[in-house]
């Protein structure tokens, strides 16, 4: 059980797991242009978007000081954050090392999404954070509710398609998303960093162990339905593990791979806003990922599946689907143990065009969003693919 916690924290973020400072109660009291945005220099508006079934989520609006939001200027972005992350992840390094600043110079109208269950996000018409039927969610309701009806917002505000840009989980998001007509007419281009759609050849050894426990099985039977890596409980069990019982310096390598480029320096103000909270029933559908190797709906058995799908399996993610003549690049590492290059490729023989692809032998599963020289390694490119696209719109 322990093993599980801590390993679940790491898996897709940064984690206490690699200081000896461990997480903080605290967590951001403002909103995340008054934390992070202002103080860089730069505007920032805060958005609202209600999903269809309640869901109250927060958009953050980011422009350079050279602009100003009343005016028209470049296609908006959205960028979409990975698990037990939120938007304030393009935004944690300098201005000159953090994606969504960088946009902003080069004259984009950024957006910043931020799902469910997130600090920013939370919130609901009707249910409390503390009802289970809050944290009855996981990736594919992100992807059919969350980014479907912030994409839909910031198409109507912005009277122009998109941009999109996902990380991790927020890749996930976006293949499923795309898949539906409606969602895919909206989005000019997508750039995706670590794409994931396909997970059985996650090498992580710890992920390996939990995933063969089948540990996410045990914490749904203690009741469990959030993951809250700032309550109380789990902070003390972070910092006892990490106290004598295990070497957290390495770990977070042990679990995204060995991050070249990544700032540990900056460990302790990072968890001033990372981790953020998820639901179990979403860990436990990435957990069904790895066990099946598919791109499917959520798994509730036999009988919930024939009510629920009105089949016996849940109906998988038709990567097909995604249109031919959407443009695509994206950005994968060797040293990913997550975004397993094998999975990686399975992803592009199953789409119908062939992305533009930038793979970096050296680089892991958190240098995409925090690497200190991601602007030269990564960045350039995907804003050269979008201006590429640019060119050949009627903007």
């Amino acid at each position: 059980m322990k093993l599980f916690l801590v390993s679940v924290l790491t898996a897709f973020t940064i984690s206490s797991a690699v200081t000896q400072s461990h997480i903080r109660r605290g967590s951001p009291v403002n909103s995340l242009c008054a934390d992070l945005v202002h103080p860089a220099g730069y505007s920032c508006t805060e958005h609202t978007v209600q999903t269809k079934d309640g869901y109250i989520l927060a958009l953050q609006r980011v422009a350079s000081p050279a602009q100003n939001l009343t005016f028209q200027y470049d296609p908006p972005v959205l960028l979409q954050h990975g698990l037990f992350m939120a938007g304030d992840v393009w935004f944690l390094d300098s201005p000159k090392e953090s994606l969504g600043f960088i946009l902003a110079d080069h004259g984009f109208d950024v957006w910043v999404g931020n799902v469910r269950g997130t600090r920013y996000s939370y919130g609901h018409v009707t249910l409390s954070v503390t009802d289970k039927e809050y944290w009855d969610w996981s990736w594919q309701d992100l992807a059919m509710y969350d980014l479907a009806e912030m994409v839909q917002y910031i198409y109507s505000v912005a009277n122009s398609k998109i941009f999109l840009v996902g990380h991790s989980q927020g890749t996930i998001m976006s293949f499923a998303a795309l898949t539906q007509p409606r969602v895919a007419e909206m989005v000019k281009a997508a750039a995706l960093l670590c794409p994931i759609s396909y997970l059985d050849h996650v090498s992580a050894p710890l992920v390996e162990r939990m995933v063969f426990m089948h540990l996410d099985q045990m914490v749904v039977a203690l009741g469990l339905h959030q993951i809250n890596f700032r309550s109380d409980t789990l902070v003390k069990l972070v910092d006892l593990l990490c106290e004598g019982h295990m070497d957290c310096t390495d770990f977070l390598s042990s679990i995204t791979g060995n991050n070249c480029c990544f700032n540990a320096s900056r460990i302790e103000y990072y968890l001033d806003y990372e981790p953020h909270p998820s639901s179990v029933k979403n860990l436990r559908h990435l957990f069904q990922m790895i066990r099946k190797g598919s791109f499917a709906q959520y798994d509730y058995g036999f009988l919930k599946n024939l009510l629920t799908y009105g089949t016996s399996k849940p109906p998988e993610f038709e990567l097909s689907l995604v249109p031919a003549a959407l443009p695509m690049w994206m950005g994968y590492g060797g040293n990913d143990l997550l975004a397993d290059v094998t999975d990686v490729k399975r992803t592009l023989a199953k789409l119908p065009s062939r992305p533009e692809l930038l793979y970096l032998e050296n680089y892991g599963h958190i240098d995409f969003v925090l690497s200190t020289s991601a602007k030269e390694d990564v960045y350039k490119h995907m804003i050269q693919f979008f201006w590429e696209c640019r060119k050949f719109s009627s903007w």
